[in-house]
């Protein structure tokens, strides 16, 4: 073990979409504060950088998934992952942020002293192929901006014969490098953002790719250009036509969600009959394309100018609802005795969730149980202290709550250097809180891990909305001494 143990200010856990974020809030916000990025691989980027599977792109336009402090100028809003990633590391490079990057540094755990009133951070660091060496920091402040999801490997299910199948299976999240499916027949197993992305792509090539659904998801077409955004960044300043266009999409986005909520039977009409505009009025909507469930129980997909359903109308790609019965040599057998050949097949099934990219904390000792604790205005959690998380919203953009969970951290670390202070942390003294699940998603990478997140409260501050223009009032306008966040 590394002895030597450095001290910062304010130690950043990852550097992607959102820690990049966190690094251009402090050099604005807190200019006195030193700060590290530790980043467990060796390079920037998180997601964007890890997921490199055909045709990766947001689900959410850049002018709300961009962040607001650096307008996004490409010309498509629904953009691809590489463009993407080019954004977050231009980003990183042009305020210096990279420079404040430690790559290979996975941090393990972390524990918070009360007497020391410091957080001590142990990393793994690999430098080539060598063994790993465990490295020690401190800092007064902890920002977790290590995403929500595993990324060693992604949820695979256990299916039957998977070892009789004499072609190859692959998940997105680990995509071979030099996959040729060129001319192959490939199945796609999974309704999500991540199958309807594929399966289009796929189809460009492929001899034929089907997309395997045990049950639909609600599917949503939009343009990948926005004609409007365009049009003002050609008359106004890059600036004032990004926040223009970033707030319309904001309250658009508010407005359907609301109106998914409210009033779910309309929402469903206007959503199937999109999908009916698109494939016709002989296709089978009412199995492939209608779920169970009403829209924004679940996450939407977006298909950029319906490329999905372009592909399903040239006959490149179809859906089969069902479910598989066994993999078998040559493909997939379902439980009514078809058969579905297949050269390739790709699990689209999910990613497994954890908390603080399953970085182990204690606090004076003692182990903490994030499943105990109460999330504290979508960032902070009770009677954790100086710690905070960046985390996104279900319903809208991920960035959009990012920049206000960093804003408020920043404002934070204001507060307590004003009036002398060293600790603060969420404390509950309202019995009457009850604490309920976090999310309230029915997908299965939700459900499958909901007993192990944190909750949320009945009240605020412990309350989730989900909710842009509430958080800017809690989070940028609000007091920081709220009576809830005790500080000393």
């Amino acid at each position: 073990m590394t002895e030597a143990i450095e001290h910062f200010d304010v130690l950043i856990v990852g550097a992607g979409l959102s820690g990049i974020g966190a690094g251009y809030h402090l050099q604005q916000k807190c200019p006195t504060k030193s700060y590290v990025i530790l980043e467990g691989r060796d390079c920037i980027g998180g997601t964007w950088d890890l997921f490199r599977y055909p045709g990766i792109r947001s689900d959410s336009d850049m002018y709300t998934l961009g962040y607001s402090f650096r307008p996004w100028t490409e010309p498509k809003a629904i953009a691809d992952g590489p463009r993407i990633l080019n954004y977050v590391r231009e980003t990183a490079a042009q305020n210096g942020i990279d420079r404040k990057i430690r790559f290979n540094h996975r941090v393990k755990r972390v524990s918070w002293s009360s007497e020391q009133v410091r957080w001590t951070v142990e990393a793994e660091r690999r430098a080539g192929e060598g063994a790993a060496e465990i490295v020690r920091f401190t800092c007064n402040f902890l920002f977790m901006c290590s995403g929500y999801y595993k990324y060693e490997e992604g949820y695979t299910p256990e299916f039957a014969g998977a070892a009789d199948f004499e072609g190859q299976i692959v998940h997105p999240q680990k995509w071979p490098e030099h996959l040729d499916y060129a001319g192959k027949r490939v199945v796609v197993i999974g309704s999500g953002a991540t199958a309807v992305t594929l399966v289009p792509e796929l189809a460009k090539t492929a001899a034929h790719v089907t997309m395997l659904q045990r049950s639909p998801t609600y599917v949503v077409a939009r343009p990948a250009e926005d004609a409007l955004a365009n049009k003002l960044r050609r008359n106004l300043s890059a600036k004032l036509a990004y926040h223009l266009i970033r707030w319309r999409n904001v309250l658009l986005g508010m407005y359907f969600f609301q109106l998914c909520r409210r009033k779910p039977e309309r929402a469903k009409e206007l959503i199937l009959g999109g999908i009916k505009m698109a494939l016709g009025p002989d296709y089978d909507i009412g199995t492939h394309f209608t779920p169970r469930y009403n829209p924004w129980e679940q996450r939407l997909c977006l298909v950029p100018d319906g490329d999905l359903f372009k592909s399903i109308r040239e006959k490149r790609a179809s859906v089969v609802t069902s479910r598989i019965d066994t993999f078998i040599r040559n493909g997939i057998r379902l439980e009514d005795g078809s058969e579905l050949p297949a050269d390739i097949i790709i699990t689209a099934t999910g990613l497994i969730l954890q908390v603080l990219g399953g970085v182990e904390v204690s606090v004076d000792g003692r182990k903490v149980d994030f499943a105990n604790t109460l999330s504290y205005k979508g960032m902070m959690y009770s009677d954790v202290p100086n710690l905070a998380a960046t985390l996104g919203y279900t319903n809208a953009s991920w960035t959009l709550k990012c920049d206000l969970s960093c804003e408020y951290a920043c404002r934070l670390i204001n507060y307590m250097d004003r009036h002398g202070f060293r600790q603060c942390v969420a404390h509950n003294l309202d019995p009457s809180i009850e604490a309920l699940p976090a999310l309230d998603f029915s997908s299965g990478y939700v459900q499958r891990s909901i007993a192990k997140l944190p909750k949320q409260g009945s009240k605020r501050p412990w309350r989730l909305y989900q909710n842009y223009a509430l958080d800017i009032v809690s989070l940028r306008y609000g007091k920081v001494d709220d009576g809830v966040m005790q500080y000393s």
